[in-house]
């Protein structure tokens, strides 16, 4: 009879560990899946910086279009008053 908790103990420690073993599993596949999407994100943010500096080029070329087109129009005295 006092081998029968003793079995009992030690068949809950074994689910126990195997649980744990399981939790292990699923938290170095969480790492894994949250290191990717840390170095998605940042792909994503080194492509968000480079639209950004292009549409800041093309903004400051459109201003130099303007620019000239004010100029063409003063000189062919196309202005509006």
């Amino acid at each position: 009879m006092s081998d029968e908790p003793i079995n009992l103990v030690l068949e809950h420690l074994k689910a126990i560990r195997i649980e744990l073993s399981a939790v292990r599993d699923d938290v170095r596949e969480i790492k894994h899946r949250q290191s990717d999407m840390a170095r998605q994100m940042a792909g994503l943010r080194r492509e968000q910086a480079g639209d950004a500096e292009t549409i800041a080029h093309v903004e400051s070329r459109m201003d130099r279009f303007g620019e000239r087109l004010e100029r063409i129009e003063h000189r062919l005295d196309l202005r509006e008053a």
